[in-house]
């Protein structure tokens, strides 16, 4: 640790600014990676429990008050979406006077679905484009250094006219560490993107499916 604080205060004022610059970008995508980690798993548990109740409860009402304990799964989202649809379209009926059980437009409550789905992948997306963000900047940031310290080594070798490895080494070094500084934010922002955008598909299928499994209930019991 000592040799490594002893390296850092002997880089230049724009190493040590890329080097935190990337610390900064490495921290905080570390930060969101464990959140999204924990969310996702989150959502997965509530799914399931919820999925479970709606499929063996025999009443809507009842599916109504799971759903409100269960804020964290996007599937009770999307429930509470279309049973507000069905509710709001059953009272315009019975203000009219036509209490028959049925309601006026499936394609109202599946647009309202569609409209919740919306809203719970961009819940489930959030703080994702800082990984990206992440993953594409980084090594170009760490390319900026290394650019920076090859300049300087130059600069250096040109004002003293001395060649010599122990002359240039320390510039190289300082270079190529601001690349591997870089890469070191990439490459687990990267990884991270990529498995988060393969769960928030298998989510977005869940909500799909769940749609299609809505409307089919709906329809038995309300047309």
């Amino acid at each position: 640790m000592a040799e490594i604080l002893g390296a850092f205060a002997q880089t230049s004022w724009v190493g040590k600014g890329v080097l935190l610059v990337l610390a900064i970008f490495s921290l905080v995508s570390w930060s969101l990676t464990f959140l999204k980690i924990h969310q996702l798993r989150r959502a997965d548990r509530a799914n399931g429990a919820f999925l479970e109740q709606f499929r063996r409860a025999t009443r809507l009402g009842e599916v109504q008050s799971a759903a409100s304990s269960s804020p964290e799964a996007p599937l009770a989202g999307m429930f509470r979406a279309g049973y507000l649809e069905l509710e709001a379209q059953i009272r315009v009926l019975r203000r009219a006077g036509q209490d028959s059980g049925q309601i006026k437009s499936l394609a109202a409550v599946e647009r309202a679905l569609q409209r919740a789905i919306g809203v719970e992948s961009a819940r489930l997306q959030r703080f994702l484009p800082f990984l990206a963000t992440t993953a594409s900047a980084t090594p170009f940031i760490g390319l900026f250094g290394t650019v920076w310290g090859i300049m300087s080594t130059f600069s250096s070798i040109a004002a003293s006219g001395s060649t010599s490895i122990v002359h240039v080494a320390p510039g190289i070094a300082e270079a190529l560490v601001n690349t591997a500084a870089g890469l070191a934010a990439a490459i687990p922002a990267v990884i991270a993107y990529n498995a988060f955008l393969g769960s928030l598909r298998r989510h977005r299928g869940a909500m799909e499916d769940f749609l299609l499994e809505f409307l089919n209930l709906t329809e038995r019991t309300f047309t």
